[in-house]
């Protein structure tokens, strides 16, 4: 994973910066670039791939903390493993950048109770995600 301008985090594989993603878990060819933006403005991490918004992440922040909302991946996309490439890359980003997280979305706790890669990253249930 390698960051850029503008809030960009790019993706180009399973072992780049410790980042482990499942490139199994994935039909979409690894030569597709798979790019994160973080579009504070609207508060999504938004995901495309191979130039085209594939998935989406809403969140809020609140100082060093970011709340994990919904994970949205579009009809065509879905089953491809793009929805754990997002929350790979956003909890990697959210560690590099020393913040905790909240999760709220079904999806997103389930994630990270099945990745316990992602176990240093200070997490906080929200009152309807079931306990680890």
């Amino acid at each position: 994973m390698a960051g850029s301008a503008d809030g960009m985090v790019t993706l180009t594989g399973a072992g780049q910066d410790g980042a482990d993603v499942d490139s199994s878990a994935t039909t979409t060819p690894d030569t597709e670039e798979f790019i994160i933006v973080d579009n504070s403005e609207v508060g999504i991490y938004e995901a495309a791939l191979g130039g085209r918004t594939v998935a989406g992440l809403v969140y809020s922040k609140a100082g060093d903390h970011v709340t994990l909302m919904a994970t949205s991946v579009f009809p065509e996309y879905r089953g491809k493993g793009i929805a754990a490439r997002l929350l790979s890359g956003v909890l990697a980003e959210l560690r590099r950048q020393g913040k905790s997280a909240t999760v709220t979305c079904p999806f997103a706790a389930a994630f990270v109770r099945t990745h316990p890669e992602y176990a240093d990253i200070p997490t906080r249930p929200s009152r309807s995600t079931p306990p680890r």
